[in-house]
């Protein structure tokens, strides 16, 4: 289980989360929406470590890795795999190099990384034949899918995905979304999704939505179009006009 409590982060005077709590149980499979800039990559990145919260708490499993020293935390973060909004691929690396990163630079011989590059290309729907192809000449979609395979090296229980489908058509944007769908079903594991794109209320279990640094909305996916709350009727129906009345 995941447990945010309280969570702030500020930039100089500019306040980005400004107390948010949120509980991620197990297995669960949550997206969480909000207007670009609300600090949704930020929150992702405290909870992992990447950025230190002002105050709160971030507990995974009941433990408070803001309190953890770095060799401490890391052992938590084990747990944790996060792909990145635009893959992070390493230009210089081919796929192969790029997947089985950990493991070759632990000096685990190449013949014994092959089959376990090849096996997590297979399961993000890719075949071996981009095994040493380098970013440049990937699409958009096979990055995004190759940044994924590089995660499940480590069989993480927790994934983490910030905007997966960001820049993609929307044949590319369906099969990332099920990707992750099988993905978790495969795994069980927790997942959390940032995104603007409402098509992920079809996979998702939970909808959060975070707005000025809080979040103001938890609930099923299932029936998020059926809220009644002006400001999220609003956000998933793309209006720009302001505050709604809903009979």
């Amino acid at each position: 289980m995941i447990e945010i409590k309280n969570l702030k982060k500020s930039f100089g005077k500019k306040a980005i989360i400004r107390g948010l709590d949120l509980t991620i149980p197990d297995h669960d499979f949550l997206a969480i929406i909000g207007r670009s800039g609300e600090g949704k990559s930020v929150f992702l990145k405290e909870i992992i470590g990447l950025i230190k919260p002002d105050e709160g708490q971030v507990l995974i499993d009941g433990i408070d890795v803001t309190k953890l020293t770095p060799k401490d935390a890391e052992k938590i973060y084990q747990k944790c795999g996060y792909v990145f909004q635009f893959a992070a691929l390493l230009d210089s690396l081919n796929v192969f190099e790029n997947i089985g990163i950990t493991l070759l630079e632990n000096n685990e011989p190449e013949e014994k990384v092959l089959p376990l590059v090849a096996d997590k290309l297979k399961s993000v729907g890719l075949d071996q034949d981009i095994l040493y192809k380098y970013p440049a000449e990937l699409s958009g979609g096979m990055k995004k899918r190759v940044g994924l395979a590089r995660t499940l090296m480590l069989s993480p229980e927790i994934l983490i995905y910030d905007e997966p489908t960001t820049g993609l058509d929307p044949i590319t944007v369906k099969i990332i979304h099920e990707l992750i769908k099988k993905t978790q079903e495969k795994l069980n594991a927790t997942t959390i999704v940032i995104s603007h794109d409402i098509e992920v209320f079809k996979y998702a279990k939970r909808v959060a939505m975070l707005n000025e640094g809080k979040i103001v909305y938890v609930g099923p996916a299932d029936t998020i179009w059926e809220c009644k709350d002006p400001y999220i009727y609003q956000f998933i129906r793309g209006l720009k006009e302001g505050p709604i009345k809903i009979k």
